[in-house]
């Protein structure tokens, strides 16, 4: 196996994008690129949706620049590079080298955690909004072609 360049991690906000959206959603048994993605299903986004704790919470003009600075400023203490970074309305997209010091998973959830943090200082949300889905996606980046493909999608495709 190649040496991981980069990890192309994504999250989403929390309510915007339920099992069954006609969008179509990935699961764990459902997550391979490449790969067809969950078909909708009216019955399951309608379970989904009535399981739902709290509001969906969507990122606004104000928000997304808050989000996206305590991502930079996270990365910065740690040492990592931020490839490329975009903060949308309702998910996330960041290329980021942790310089092998953390699994990609401790990475995106440590963004979250930063970016709720700020949120709550701004006022923007408190300690019992629920603003991120759980989990999120993780690709691991090991070309130079892989890791430019997926620059240019978070920065150019949105």
């Amino acid at each position: 196996m190649s040496e991981v360049l980069a990890y192309f991690l994504t999250w989403t906000t929390y309510g915007t994008r339920l099992h069954g959206d006609p969008r179509g959603t990935v699961d764990r048994y459902h997550n391979t690129p490449g790969t067809p993605v969950l078909p909708s299903d009216p019955k399951r986004q309608a379970f989904v949706t009535k399981r739902m704790r709290d509001e969906p919470f969507l990122l606004n003009n104000l928000t997304r620049p808050i989000v996206d600075q305590a991502i930079r400023d996270h990365a910065a203490i740690r040492n990592w590079d931020i490839l490329a970074l975009n903060v949308r309305t309702n998910h996330v997209h960041v290329v980021v080298n942790c310089r092998g010091t953390h699994s990609p998973d401790e990475a995106r959830q440590q963004f979250k955690t930063w970016g709720t943090r700020r949120l709550i200082n701004a006022g923007e949300a408190t300690s019992d909004t629920r603003v991120w889905t759980d989990d999120g996606s993780t690709r691991y980046l090991d070309s130079a072609h892989s890791l430019m493909s997926a620059i240019n999608y978070v920065l150019n495709c949105q």
